[in-house]
């Protein structure tokens, strides 16, 4: 629900806030857009009159999340989502931030495409929406985009969404480039020769690891050679986690993403060939899987995405090896995450960074902050409410969700963007 944008308390609550290392009780103070206290002791007096007072005793608040990679079917595709659809599911989920890809029709990878992506998402999604922009025209791979032109206008950073670029001269010159505009390079590791035809984890139809670990290697070195920023987009296997190590023990100007799906699924759940658990890359084995949760749990993996890619009917109900890839992920990526904090696996604080203030920071964002001063994108977390998902009351266009009839315990509340309560669990 939006309602208006009057001061806001939220009193009594547990604190959790990566960006200054608290987790501690206390109140939130929302006026004017941000965040003007958060603190031990700021109770109901003094507040300004007419301050909604929200009593959140036995519940978190945290910024809000910030999802370094959705895809939103704007423009072309506005049959699989739009930036009104993904916003409504994004606050349901407690995303106060959505990051969107390039591979739209047409491609982002011009400032006109950038432009429209930013002023239709003001005019009718009710979070903040920034666009990625292709890294190279059209996404194929042969020639860079104009970086500093784009950046200019409003790109926070450069990918070629699930496409990897496999001439590692365009490579070379995009990080050199880049470098001078101080541009972050997002880059989907997956060689697609060494796919071929696979359709999941290696085996009678294998996607090897080595597909992920071999591009990854060759991005390290011309990093190395470049002093260019660089992030891979999602990272699914021990190989790839040794590779990331090394770099960023040489020093390397390098961070990485895994998705929700990679973090809390493996192979195994694929069942009976459920394509609603086809995705790219595939999911991997339960090793590779703790492995991921490790190096969150670390800080080795800098940042938790969604993955969030809606996918019709048509193009999912079909035989596995001929199913489209892709889930969705905006409403259930806190849910399955607190999975792992339950399990003990993941505190909240690391996982909160990982899935806010990381990415803030990597993308140069407001947000992923309770500071006083920081934009009031907050989100109020109830950790022990359970539930079970039912695809049907999911707010996205399409229903692929690898957690159709999954248990949950814990989900958002409320979720304040800008100041403004834009969902409220009812």
């Amino acid at each position: 629900m939006l309602t208006d944008r009057r001061p806001i308390l939220l009193a009594n609550a547990r604190l959790i806030d990566p960006s200054r290392d608290l987790d501690t009780n206390g109140d939130v103070l929302i006026a004017d857009g941000v965040i003007k206290d958060a603190r031990k002791g700021i109770g109901a007096a003094g507040v300004p009159e007419g301050t909604e007072i929200i009593n959140c005793a036995g519940k978190v608040v945290a910024p809000g999340l910030i999802d370094m990679r959705a895809f939103v079917g704007e423009p072309g595709a506005g049959h699989r989502e739009t930036f009104a659809s993904a916003s409504l599911a994004a606050a349901a989920g407690g995303i106060t931030t959505i990051v969107c890809q390039p591979d739209t029709k047409p491609v982002i990878d011009n400032s006109a495409t950038v432009d429209f992506i930013l002023r239709r998402a003001r005019d009718t999604a009710i979070v903040n929406i920034h666009p990625m922009a292709a890294l190279t025209k059209g996404m194929k791979g042969e020639e860079m985009t104009e970086i500093g032109l784009l950046k200019a206008a409003g790109a926070v950073a450069f990918t070629d969404g699930n496409h990897s670029v496999m001439n590692a001269q365009v490579m070379r010159r995009a990080l050199t480039y880049a470098r001078d505009f101080d541009a972050l390079i997002v880059h989907h590791t997956e060689d697609p020769h060494l796919v071929g035809e696979g359709v999941m984890n290696e085996g009678v139809f294998g996607i090897p690891n080595a597909s992920e670990a071999v591009v990854l290697e060759r991005d390290m070195r011309l990093v190395k050679l470049t002093g260019g920023r660089y992030h891979a987009a999602s990272l699914t296997c021990i190989e790839s986690l040794e590779i990331l190590k090394r770099a960023k023990d040489d020093g390397l100007n390098v961070t990485a993403s895994v998705s929700i799906n990679h973090l809390t699924l493996n192979e195994n759940d694929i069942g009976p060939y459920r394509t609603f658990l086809k995705l790219s890359p595939p999911l991997r084995t339960e090793t590779d899987r703790l492995a991921l949760v490790a190096a969150v749990a670390s800080g080795l993996i800098d940042a938790v995405m969604s993955d969030h890619n809606p996918q019709d009917v048509e193009v999912k109900r079909l035989p596995f090896a001929e199913a489209a890839s892709g889930a969705i992920g905006l409403e259930t990526i806190l849910p399955a995450a607190l999975r792992l904090v339950h399990s003990g696996e993941v505190d909240l604080k690391s996982l909160i960074r990982a899935m806010s203030t990381k990415p803030a920071e990597l993308l140069n964002l407001p947000g992923g902050s309770l500071r006083p001063n920081s934009p009031a994108d907050v989100i109020v977390i109830d950790l022990d409410v359970p539930w079970v998902l039912d695809p049907a009351e999911l707010k996205s266009q399409c229903k692929n969700t690898p957690f159709d009839d999954a248990k949950f315990s814990g989900r958002v509340t409320r979720t304040i963007v800008g100041g403004r309560t834009v969902y409220e669990l009812v």
